[in-house]
């Protein structure tokens, strides 16, 4: 049912945790499901430098946080908002179809994130098409 690398992301997360400091924190959570998501970042001259994460939810949940903040460290911010649910899925060899939406979290949580980072420096989200509100249209949980 799930592919090695979730299992490995699952029973070994990578950066667990927070970061006290935080320049931008990000929560987001599936009411349907249950699962929140927290990303913590550490940014300097716009590239992330430290991401860690809280997760409450399933093991797909706790993967796919695992793996984004694996995918986004390191990077700088623009390419950080490239990164789709799509990618954080393929990354991970696959996902059932019942645990997209998990996937979009990781996605929505670091969008988040980084949208708390540019507030915080007094700058609008929707300047670097951040929109928190909108649908990705990944799955039906958002339309039923």
């Amino acid at each position: 049912m799930y592919s090695d690398k979730v299992m490995d992301h699952f029973t070994n997360p990578r950066n667990v945790g927070e970061i006290p400091d935080a320049d931008g924190v990000g929560e987001v959570g599936n009411e349907k499901c249950g699962d929140i998501m927290r990303i913590y970042l550490k940014i300097d001259n716009n590239v992330i430098t430290d991401v860690k994460f809280k997760t409450y939810g399933c093991g797909a949940a706790v993967a796919t946080s695992s793996m984004a903040t694996e995918l986004i460290k390191g990077k700088p911010l623009e390419e950080a908002l490239k990164l789709t649910n799509k990618a954080v899925v393929e990354a991970l060899d696959g996902l059932p179809p019942v645990k997209i939406h998990c996937s979009v979290l990781a996605e929505e949580a670091i969008k988040a994130a980084i949208a708390d980072y540019l507030t915080k420096k007094g700058l609008d989200p929707k300047l670097f098409g951040i929109d928190l509100k909108a649908c990705t249209g990944c799955c039906d949980s958002c339309h039923e």
